[in-house]
Order: C-alpha cells, then structure tokens, then sequence
C-alpha cells in the first residue's frame, strides 16, 4: 500500500496515479471541464478518437502549453484506438488523427479501446449498424497482429507507452507471449463492488499497470441509455454505501475522494470524470490524508465480485457474438 501520486510502468514511465476522464462530455463541455481540471492541479487526461471530444481538448492543451502555463511534458495524455479501426494498417491512421486534434506530436499512452472490431464505411462512421440494426462486426480481429502495429507506435515516437482497454485475462496473456513491447496499462472497470481482483492479479504477474474507469459507478450512462430510448443500465451505487459514508464523515471527506483513495492507495489509476467545477476540484483533493490498513481492508470486502460488471457494453447491438468479446469468460 502506498501514498504516491504516479505508478512506475514496466518501461519506467510514469503515469498519474489520478487522472481527468473526459467520456460523454460535449465538446463545448470538456472545454470548461478540462480548464478547471488544470486549475484544480490533474495533469493526466484520458479521452479516446470514439468521444469525439479531441480537438476540443487540444484547443485547450494548445492554449496553457502556448501561454506558458504549462509545459507538454507535464501532461500525461492517453487515447485510444477505435473499434473501427482494429486492424494493423489502420493503427497509424487512427492515431495520426488523434494527435492531430489534439495538436501534439505524441500521446503518453495509446490503448487499444476493446478488443472486438468493427466495420466502419469510413473513419466517422464509429458505430456501424446493418438493416436490422446489429453492429456491423469485423470478424477477421487479429489482437496479435494488432498489437504490433501498436509496437511500431512506439518505435517511431508517436506514443511512449501502449496498452489495452477492457480485454480479459485470455487475451492479455495472448499478446503478453508474442509482445516484444508488452503492455504498460490495462483500463477496465473497477469500483468498490467489482474490485476485478483476478484479473489486477494476472496484471501483476505480467507488471502491467491497472487503470480504473468508472471508479464513483458512473452514474452518467443512465443519461446515455435515456438518450438511446435504452433501460437504465444497473448502477452501482457505491457512493451511498453505509461503509463508505461513514468512513468519509470520519476523515472529513467525501465518498467520492474515500473510494477514489482505495484505489490509489492499492497503485490503481483512476480517471473520475466531471463537468462541475467542484467536483473536479473535490475528486483531486485526495493527497492530504490516508486510508489505514483496516478501513482499506473493509473496503476490500464491499467487492460483490464478477458479477457486478455493470459496463456491458450492450449499447452495441450483436457485439458479444463478435470471438473476442472480452466478457463471455468470468476475468
């Protein structure tokens, strides 16, 4: 357990152990967001080509970096590959325009966003449908292959450090033994109810960093699946459980801040995400006070286990027929 603000990555980079993470926000909405996340002191921002939010982001990198308030080399950038583009000819393609919008030379780090493809009439064409309204799947997914082209990312500069995104234990030991650069990250969900310990434990025989997406529940996509006529998806709801609600009044915190200190303090990233103000700047506020060995220890024992996955990516009709949907083995 440990109180420090970065994991080492197998290559010896460093990532931020808390991050800004941008999904769902609008591009006039990541804009505010991302200024009062830099504000607040984060210096590490996820995004991805599939949030189409990039060039929003960039105006934003472009205009601290060029004011003097920052410099490149203090942010930690990550995106990632879209599912439309999971094919090795298409690795390059798809980051050129990512860090084109984001009007950088580079990324930190470079994921692949899930494991399954898809087939896409063009580079917008991000969720492609057929007649019956199924997803149109690539059903030739190479991983193998795929992740050599994510290797030459590297070799020529435009990313420091590659990894995935949502694949399982199968598949991570899949690229693990034909990797020449093995993954540095690994990011999947991972609350206080689905604590994903089987899988971190095959990260940490493979020194891959683990990075936590929707750390609070992420009570966001109820507003995703109303906007696509979908049912609520089953949110966890981590940030009212009885434990974490005292142990916050306790430390004179926030849930939020007690359940995202749990995660840092077992070296796991997390990318809360926000467009109010004071949030952000609540959800940073976590480096001036430490979870003992106990409360860490009760907090571990909210994990409901594997099947409290709540992100099931059912918004894409027809993807788990697809052979490398991550989610049809327990981890």
């Amino acid at each position: 357990m440990t109180n420090s603000s970065h994991v080492v990555f197998n290559n010896g980079l460093e990532m931020p152990l808390i991050g800004f993470g941008t999904w769902q926000s609008t591009p006039d909405e990541v804009k505010t967001a991302v200024h009062a996340a830099l504000d607040a002191g984060y210096r590490h921002i996820d995004t991805a080509y599939m949030y189409q939010n990039e060039a929003a982001i960039g105006e934003v990198l472009d205009d601290w970096i060029r004011s003097g308030k920052l410099k490149r080399e203090q942010l930690f950038l990550v995106t990632k590959l879209p599912l439309i583009g999971n094919r090795p000819e298409k690795v390059e393609h798809f980051l050129q325009l990512s860090l084109n919008s984001l009007k950088t030379d580079y990324v930190d780090l470079y994921l692949i966003h899930f494991p399954a493809g898809f087939k896409g009439a063009n580079d917008l064409d991000l969720y492609p449908t057929d007649e019956n309204g199924l997803s149109v799947l690539d059903l030739e997914t190479d991983l193998p292959a795929l992740w050599k082209a994510m290797e030459a990312q590297v070799d020529c500069g435009r990313a420091k450090s590659i990894g995935i995104s949502n694949f399982n234990s199968q598949q991570i030991e899949r690229i693990c033994a034909s990797a020449r650069i093995p993954p540095a990250n690994l990011q999947v969900e991972l609350h206080a109810y689905f604590q994903q310990k089987p899988l971190r434990a095959v990260c940490a025989k493979h020194q891959i960093t683990v990075c936590a997406y929707g750390p609070l529940g992420s009570k966001g996509r109820i507003e995703l699946n109303a906007k696509r006529g979908m049912a609520p998806p089953p949110v966890p709801g981590v940030l009212e459980d009885p434990v974490v609600v005292e142990m916050a009044r306790a430390h004179g915190k926030t849930p939020a801040q007690v359940l995202l200190k749990h995660l840092m303090q077992q070296q796991v990233v997390v990318i809360p995400k926000s467009v109010n103000a004071k949030r952000i700047q609540e959800n940073f506020n976590v480096f001036d006070f430490t979870l003992s060995e106990q409360e860490i220890e009760q907090l571990n024992g909210l994990d409901k286990g594997q099947g409290h996955r709540t992100f099931l990516f059912d918004f894409f009709p027809g993807l788990p027929n697809h052979p490398e949907f991550p989610f049809n083995i327990p981890y």
